[in-house]
């Protein structure tokens, strides 16, 4: 009954020092090691959603024939806010584990095992022992890049001034510069001689050595005497009746681990370098800007022409003008793309900050211009523009469904103009054979944007007897009372003018009963209000068998 007391007691002893070594020091290691496996993904995972090239040619390949898969590469800046948010959470987590790893240093110093020790004496100070190692400056480094690009990347900051989050976000390169350097400090070592020298083994030598002293005048007399090894055969019986003890043949060894973030990120960052270089010298050449046109509510139509450059439907450019910003750039979708018959393609942008301010006035010969819709007919020297793309949306797959329901709320209605353009030159070549388009907008000046196209492309359904290809509703959602129009000349559209804002629960039940059991593509780009309620009615059932399937515009 003693000895099973005995037993008891070693037993509980045992899993007490196991707890209070996984809380003192395993614990740290344990969740560093953990989290910087999880930040090696996210860190290789975070760069792929930005090959645009890359998303651009599997969308536009046959590799990916599923219309479903495709819609995943719409996921694509989901997909980077996702490994971003995960990388900041998983940082802050690596960085605590190694402050306590840095305590356990400073704290648990044993001579026993100088080769696994960053400190130099017990109690060192833990935070300059993270500051004069090359782990802990680097990663200081990169904890405060973070930060920054964090900070500068939310919704606030964006909005408010665009320049601070571009110049921030492009620090990454900074950021995985500092992580291979991070990497190869070898602070964590790992023991090479596990079957010579198991953890927790009894070194007879080792005590042996300890616990014999030799009298000065014999080592005077006898200075190259060693104390000879036991034999392995010699070993005292004690230990070897202990089942649990095992002897140490040598002692333990120790190497640094090889860096494994290399493996992780090398790929994806030369593959991002590769294509940003391809994209430079591919929008190295400027384009020759035709016209500048000035529509109401501030906004601003560019033609241009480009040598070899082809665009689809729905997808956008990145404009950049040196003579704006030598380093700032920004996406705009086309509203005009090149066909076989004409080779000017065009955006439309709204003068909403800084940069799109300096380039109109740099486009406009006087910036306060009247708001008619009036080429610019005197002969200048436009600046320089260069033009980085086309890249990949959404808006590509309008023309891929038999029936689409296209929602653009103001300026969102860019994406789908390049599809309405593209329906006047010719129809009947695509498998979309119903076009439903609503337009919302807060004053009636800004229908006038697209007011001429979408004429032209009812008479021109009219008069190949196919009225019911486009279904137009535009809808007038703030008005002083008296009823407006949005011209004489526009009849076809004044007669298709709703005041107020659409009742999309009543138009999503229409459409579903008018196209029974029927895949309807859903298409929008506006605010986020108007993007979740169609969002949230395309994942409700009805009776009529209708399927819908949400698309939102996003530049990557």
């Amino acid at each position: 009954m003693d000895e099973f007391y005995d037993d008891s007691v070693t037993l509980l002893e045992t899993i007490l020092k196991i707890i209070a070594c996984y809380l003192s020091g395993c614990l740290g290691l344990c969740v560093s090691r953990a989290s910087a496996s999880v930040l090696n993904l996210n860190c290789c995972l975070v760069l792929l959603p930005m090959c645009r090239v890359l998303l651009a040619f599997l969308r536009g390949s046959q590799k990916v024939a599923s219309r479903k898969t495709r819609r995943l590469l719409d996921k694509s800046k989901t997909f980077h806010v996702t490994c971003g948010v995960t990388i900041c959470i998983f940082s802050v987590l690596h960085v605590a584990a190694h402050l306590v790893n840095a305590l356990n240093f400073s704290e648990n110093y044993n001579e026993d095992f100088l080769a696994i020790n960053v400190a130099n004496y017990r109690g060192e100070v833990s935070h300059y022992l993270m500051s004069i190692l090359v782990p802990g400056l680097t990663g200081v480094i990169m904890v405060l890049v973070l930060f920054l690009m964090c900070t500068a990347s939310t919704y606030a900051i964006r909005v408010s001034n665009y320049d601070i989050f571009w110049y921030t976000h492009n620090l990454f390169f900074v950021f995985y510069m500092l992580l291979m350097l991070h990497v190869s400090g070898g602070v964590l070592k790992y023991q090479t001689n596990l079957e010579e020298h198991p953890p927790g083994c009894f070194n007879p030598n080792k005590t042996l050595r300890q616990n014999t002293t030799m009298p000065k005048a014999f080592e005077e007399l006898f200075p190259d005497y060693t104390i000879e090894p036991f034999p392995e055969d010699l070993v005292p019986e004690p230990f070897v009746q202990n089942s649990f003890m095992r002897i140490c043949s040598e002692e333990p060894k120790f190497q640094s681990h090889f860096p494994e973030t290399w493996f992780w990120i090398s790929g994806p960052l030369c593959l991002y370098c590769v294509e940003r270089l391809y994209r430079y010298i591919r929008s190295n050449k400027s384009v020759t800007i035709t016209s500048v046109i000035s529509h109401p509510s501030n906004v601003l139509e560019v033609r241009m022409i480009k040598d070899d450059f082809k665009a689809r439907p729905g997808q956008y450019v990145i404009l950049h003008c040196p003579r704006v910003s030598a380093l700032e750039s920004h996406p705009f979708t086309l509203t005009m793309c090149p066909t076989d018959t004409k080779a000017t393609f065009g955006v439309h942008l709204k003068v909403v900050g800084d940069w799109t301010e300096r380039f109109r006035d740099l486009l406009l010969l006087h910036s306060n211009q009247d708001t008619e819709i009036l080429p610019i007919f005197q002969q200048r020297r436009y600046p320089k523009l260069y033009v980085d793309g086309p890249f990949g949306s959404p808006f590509e797959e309008s023309l891929n469904y038999e029936v689409s329901l296209c929602v653009a709320g103001g300026i969102g209605v860019t994406p789908f103009a390049s599809v309405l353009n593209t329906l006047l030159d010719g129809w009947k070549c695509y498998k979309l054979r119903r076009l439903y388009f609503i337009w919302v907008c807060r004053d009636i000046e800004s229908f006038r944007w697209f007011a001429d196209l979408l004429c032209m492309l009812h008479n021109k359904l009219w008069q190949e007897n196919r009225p019911d290809y486009i279904n137009i509703q535009l809808y007038l959602s703030q008005t002083d009372g008296i009823q407006k129009i949005i011209g004489e000349k526009y009849q076809a559209l004044n007669s298709r003018l709703l005041i107020g804002r659409p009742q999309w629960k009543l138009l999503f039940d229409e459409i579903a009963k008018c196209n029974r059991r029927k895949t309807i593509g859903v298409f929008c780009c506006g605010p986020n209000k108007i993007s979740k309620i169609l969002h949230k009615l395309s994942n409700s059932s009805n009776s009529y068998g209708t399927k819908f399937e949400y698309n939102k515009e996003s530049f990557s």
